[in-house]
């Protein structure tokens, strides 16, 4: 128990010296290693048009040569065809990708 303090605390120290986007890619990398099962809902509106599920990550794409930050997202997931929380026969896993300025949409935890 000792070590674990010791180490939590390092981690800590560690990550206040960090600028946001550091920290951002620390939690991402945590996240990554424990797993986690990320659900999208986009949105038309206030009617939910698409969910996506079992998603381990959501990346902000950069460019290949000049590693600028481009305006959207994409990710890997399960496309929910009926919006029940659950991969169904017949539902694939498939490649998405949003943007940040006009798509509406969620990103949390499957509830499940």
């Amino acid at each position: 128990m000792h070590k674990f303090l010791i180490i939590a605390a390092s981690l800590v120290v560690v990550c206040v010296g960090c600028t946001q986007e550091s920290q951002n890619k620390i939690s991402r990398s945590f996240q990554n290693w424990t797993g986690t099962n990320g659900v999208l809902d986009i949105y038309a509106g206030e009617k939910l048009v698409q969910r996506f599920i079992k998603i381990d990550k959501i990346s902000t794409a950069s460019g290949t040569s000049d590693q600028q930050v481009r305006p959207y997202r994409y990710g890997y997931g399960y496309l929910d065809r009926n919006q029940n929380y659950t991969v169904d026969p017949g539902e694939k896993k498939v490649y998405f990708e949003f943007s940040d300025f006009s798509t509406p949409y969620i990103f949390y935890e499957n509830p499940a």
